[in-house]
């Protein structure tokens, strides 16, 4: 399944939806103002919440838990330390597996791959909006999860560009 995410979403108090590859809305992002660490909340069409996205505080690494929506962290999006050609950043999923996500982080045009195999896709190609990009999610994988990273790395690399 594919969906389209606006880019610069992170206007502060903005909310935004990510619609489906049929122009449906399928997920909300809800921006949380006023508080200390910039702080979204991932909802579906109906209203649920499906994660919350916070900044991590004090960390020597810029870093974003999300939580799902009993407020346990299920997974940790962390820029790798020492990558000296491109930007890298991982994901520590909290049954202890990762993620990795490589690829140019700044064009949008990267992948989001476990052991091996690629699980999304993040892209500006697939639309002709210039402010969007699109997120291209393999079956069966969790899509709640997958564009929750989505929206981590955009705000990490945007707050570290």
């Amino acid at each position: 399944m594919k969906y389209q995410v606006r880019e610069r979403l992170f206007t502060i108090g903005e909310d935004f939806w990510i619609e489906d590859e049929h122009g449906e809305k399928a997920f909300l992002v809800d921006a949380k103002v006023l508080r200390i660490r910039d702080t979204f909340e991932l909802k579906d069409a109906g209203g649920r919440v499906v994660a919350v996205i916070k900044e991590k505080a004090l960390t020597v690494r810029d870093a974003m838990k999300i939580e799902n929506s009993g407020g346990e962290v299920v997974a940790t999006v962390r820029k790798k330390l020492f990558t000296p050609f491109r930007d890298k950043y991982h994901v520590e999923l909290r049954d202890g597996g990762e993620l990795e996500i490589h690829g140019n982080l700044i064009d949008k045009d990267y992948r989001i791959e476990s052991h091996g195999d690629k699980i999304a896709e993040i892209s500006r190609k697939w639309f002709r909006l210039r402010d969007s990009y699109g997120v291209k999610i393999a079956d069966g994988a969790d899509a709640g999860l997958l564009l929750a990273i989505a929206v981590c790395v955009d705000h990490l690399v945007e707050e570290g560009h």
